[in-house]
């Protein structure tokens, strides 16, 4: 079952990210004085624990929607113009996403400032929702009540008629208990269910190079505006797609511009975000925009995406708009040279806005998870390093023999292998990347980073050996588990 989904709308700056940041633990939304910084619907799973005089209480859980703020250019006098451009257009786009964000929702957290009090705008939302068929399911939250003075303002929200309004201040946490106690009576109690991970794939890239309208593509909805003005997703928006059995959230982050075109502070906080959508990834999509060059913005990405070993496939846009001339193979050979760090990385050609290789996309995010999440025996590992060292040991003008002592693998996501080896300088720099071009073509994680991890064996002295250490790390399987096993001596080598 999918989980009950609870929507924040309001007007713009009375709180509705910061209460979204409360209930969600964290600082999700983009939380700024300036109106009209959440343009999408930013989502997120959170847990609401039950009221602490139930004991036997257990949590609850929903899917909770940030929206943009209502009307909020023309509020503005119909411009937002932090990248110079008219954005009267995207009025209609906000105040339907904050409809269908309604219409979708089990709860509807109308949020209003109690210390403004009730303005035309608060009665402007009111009369759409009481007029919706929703009124049910809405709540009004009076926002900003720091204290006990601020409660009587807070009533004379009653006249919207919409019901009693509870009260909080999502910033100073007033009423926070009693708030969340409210919100765990009105979930549905069949939520407490398990709820599956998800695959989180990141869409990074420049501004207007194609992201929204691919996310758009794999949703089947129009979840994320889109818009030919540069910059229209300024928070990173996740968003859940179903692939056959398998569920993916896709993460579409604010397009990154050069840092000396940063025009506000938020522009700032959304580069940053973008980097946290990264990190917290399991796959990354990198768009990049076949009509124009290579830029240092892809290269600061791929730099990023590679620090982080994160899986990723270059998402070729607009090719179809090409010059008639232009060769793939030679496009190719040009994005190696560019983006060398991603020399493994699958490429995927599409046209975005026909939605034309979605599904292969989709596809190759599954296949790269999987990839990523691939152990490989001992055994295997073995059997590979031992054919690698006798086609090509690593060169040494000391003429020291390289020894692989033991090899494992530790971790996945991504795969780590770590290397018991008797000289771990042997094995840095051009025989690194020889050996990892190796494990791409013998181990079935042919197309996602392998971390290689050198470890030096130490000689253990005879205090230790009387301790019994060289006898931790023992598998149940008679292996002995990665990395302990630098502990143990070499058949044939002393013990000093």
């Amino acid at each position: 079952m999918s989980l009950p989904r609870i929507a924040i709308v309001g007007r713009p700056n009375v709180g509705k990210s910061s209460l979204f940041n409360r209930l969600a633990g964290a600082r999700v939304s983009i939380v700024d004085p300036t109106p009209g910084v959440t343009r999408d619907r930013v989502s997120r799973f959170v847990e609401i624990r039950p009221p602490a005089e139930l004991e036997d209480g257990v949590s609850r859980y929903a899917e909770i929607v940030d929206t943009g703020g209502y009307g909020v250019y023309a509020a503005e006098g119909a411009r937002f113009d932090d990248v110079g451009a008219d954005l009267s257009t995207l009025t209609r786009h906000i105040e339907s996403q904050i409809e269908r964000a309604a219409e979708e929702s089990d709860l509807i957290l109308f949020v209003v400032d109690a210390q403004a009090g009730p303005t035309r705008l608060d009665e402007t939302i009111a009369g759409m929702l009481r007029t919706s068929g929703r009124a049910g399911k809405v709540v009004v939250v009076a926002n900003k009540v720091d204290s006990d003075t601020w409660e009587p303002h807070a009533m004379e929200f009653a006249a919207l008629g919409l019901g009693i309004p509870e009260i909080t201040s999502a910033k100073s946490g007033f009423k926070k208990r009693i708030f969340f106690e409210f919100i765990w009576n009105r979930i549905d109690p069949a939520s407490a269910l398990h709820v599956d991970p998800e695959i989180k794939l990141a869409i990074v890239g420049r501004r207007n190079a194609g992201k929204s309208t691919l996310v758009n593509a794999m949703a089947g909805d129009e979840r994320v505006i889109t818009s030919e003005i540069a910059g229209t997703t300024r928070d990173a928006v996740d968003v859940q797609v179903e692939i056959g059995p398998r569920s993916l959230t896709v993460i579409d982050t604010a397009g990154i511009r050069k840092k000396k075109s940063w025009s506000d502070q938020i522009e700032a906080y959304s580069h940053q975000r973008t980097i946290d959508s990264i990190e917290r990834s399991n796959v990354v999509f990198m768009m990049i925009d076949a009509t124009e060059p290579i830029s240092q913005i892809e290269k600061k990405l791929a730099k990023e995406i590679v620090d982080r070993f994160k899986p990723v496939a270059i998402i070729l846009n607009k090719w179809d708009l090409t010059k008639e001339d232009l060769v793939l193979e030679d496009y190719l050979e040009y994005l190696e040279q560019e983006l060398p760090g991603l020399a493994y990385a699958p490429i995927i050609r599409m046209t975005a806005t026909e939605a034309e290789g979605v599904r292969p996309a989709l596809r190759m995010a599954l296949n790269l998870f999987e990839q990523a999440s691939h152990r490989e025996s001992t055994g295997r590992l073995n059997s590979v390093f031992k054919e690698i060292l006798d086609r090509r040991g690593p060169s040494s003008r000391l003429g020291t023999r390289a020894k692989i002592l033991y090899v494992s693998q530790v971790a996945v996501h991504p795969p780590t292998i770590v290397l018991v080896v008797n000289k771990p300088d042997l094995f840095k720099g051009g025989y690194e990347r020889y050996i990892l071009n190796r494990l791409h073509e013998e181990l079935p994680y042919s197309e996602v980073p392998i971390r290689l991890i050198f470890s030096e064996r130490r000689r253990m002295g005879l205090s230790e050996l009387k301790g019994g250490v060289h006898r931790a790390g023992g598998g149940a399987d008679g292996e002995a588990d990665g990395l302990e096993i630098a502990d143990l001596p070499a058949e044939g080598d002393d013990v000093i």
